[in-house]
């Protein structure tokens, strides 16, 4: 497996998975937005030529806020999550973030048990934050992350 920065090539196969991840997906476009701005960083894992995952990161300040963790549904449960978190958040620290937040569906306990073994920690709930269906979103923080 190969995790490297997202690139524009890497959207059509990003964007496929999105759809088949999340029930409200970003658009193509918020992505090509996203990986163009300087405050962000998104990595992808290569399998086969193909992407099979995502992730990505807005920082500020010294905080790095979490906006996309998602793994191809053939490819789940293969590691391939943590190996991305891992380097996302070797990256954030050489880049000078110091702490990582992230909001997580409250019934995805897969999500909640991976984020929990790279050390963040619940310390609220948001909410009805997540629409389709409507679910509260626990809120997670890992600090400081080096």
């Amino acid at each position: 497996m190969l995790i490297r920065d997202m690139t524009v090539a890497d959207v059509d196969g990003v964007y496929e998975i999105e759809k088949e991840t999340f029930s409200d997906p970003w658009s193509k476009a918020s992505f090509l937005e996203s990986i163009a701005e300087p405050n962000n960083h998104y990595l992808v894992a290569i399998m086969e030529g193909s992407v099979v995952g995502y992730c990505g990161y807005w920082g500020i300040a010294g905080e790095g806020y979490i906006y996309n963790v998602a793994v191809k549904a053939s490819h789940l449960r293969q590691g391939v999550g943590l190996r991305m978190l891992e380097e996302l958040i070797m990256q954030a620290v050489s880049r000078g973030i110091t702490s990582l937040t992230l909001e997580v569906r409250q019934s995805n306990e897969a999500a909640i048990n991976l984020y929990k073994r790279l050390d963040f920690t619940e310390v609220g709930t948001r909410k009805d934050f997540y629409t389709k269906p409507l679910e509260d979103a626990i809120i997670m923080w890992r600090s400081p992350i080096h």
